[in-house]
């Protein structure tokens, strides 16, 4: 703490280079907005002497201001695109047909998709039976009979 003191509104200043960094990074958006609350309340300080309870409220204040501006740029730039499931192969499986690979037994199965094998939850069937994805739920399918 005693550095940090010493240091005065550069320590603001410092902060907002070390989150900014950050947000190079690992970017997500976030880190730069607490970055700019930094920022500007190092670029105050330096014009303005003020207790550091203060100073640390302003953070606080900005940072929390900086929260619209993320939420409605997070907003702008969902772009539509041709392939709404990509990274997100679960999803896109869901309304597809498949064979069982091994017969679902205490609400347990899998089917091959391709060259992947898939945990499936559903009724107990024999292998072989055809069955339909109704709902993914992260890496797990759901599955009914087909018919």
């Amino acid at each position: 703490m005693d550095v940090l003191a010493a240091l005065g509104s550069w320590s603001w200043l410092i902060a907002a280079a070390i989150l900014l960094v950050i947000e190079v990074m690992a970017p997500g958006i976030f880190m730069l907005w607490l970055g700019f609350a930094a920022l500007l309340v190092g670029l105050i300080s330096l014009a303005v002497v003020m207790p550091a309870a203060w100073q640390g409220a302003l953070f606080v204040l900005f940072a929390a201001a900086a929260f619209p501006f993320w939420w409605r740029y997070r907003g702008i730039n969902v772009k539509p695109t041709d392939q709404p499931h990509l990274n997100r192969r679960a999803d896109a499986l869901v309304g597809r047909q498949f064979v069982l690979e091994t017969a679902i037994g205490n609400g347990a199965g899998t089917i091959r998709v391709d060259d992947t094998v898939w945990r499936v939850f559903g009724p107990d069937l024999p292998a072989g039976s055809r069955v339909i994805v109704q709902r993914a739920d992260g890496a797990t399918l759901h599955v009914g009979p087909v018919g």
